[in-house]
């Protein structure tokens, strides 16, 4: 299986509609692995790293997330793999 990686920045309504842990849930469901957080702009930020096949899946679930959430932007680029072994919600960009 080929491993992948990228980085996102998710615009729209994303905070305060259980849109990190439902990205938890989603990437845990398709097996992939990273992060995701709020940023103080209102955004989302994420790292995934996982089969193509998985992040193609992700990147399409990313621009729906859960039913209250209002997605109007995901911009995701290619990165280097860092190793992750699970899906985490971090905390508030600082």
């Amino acid at each position: 299986m080929s491993v992948a990686a990228r980085h996102g920045l998710i615009s729209g309504r994303v905070q305060g509609v259980y849109y990190r842990e439902s990205t938890r849930q989603e990437a845990q469901r398709l097996g992939v692995t990273g992060w995701v957080r709020n940023l103080k702009d209102g955004g989302v930020e994420c790292h995934l790293e996982g089969s193509f096949e998985a992040l193609a899946r992700m990147e399409r679930w990313l621009w729906q997330g859960p039913a209250a959430a209002r997605v109007t932007g995901v911009e995701l680029e290619e990165v280097a793999c860092a190793g992750f072994t699970d899906f985490q919600v971090r905390r508030t960009d600082a």
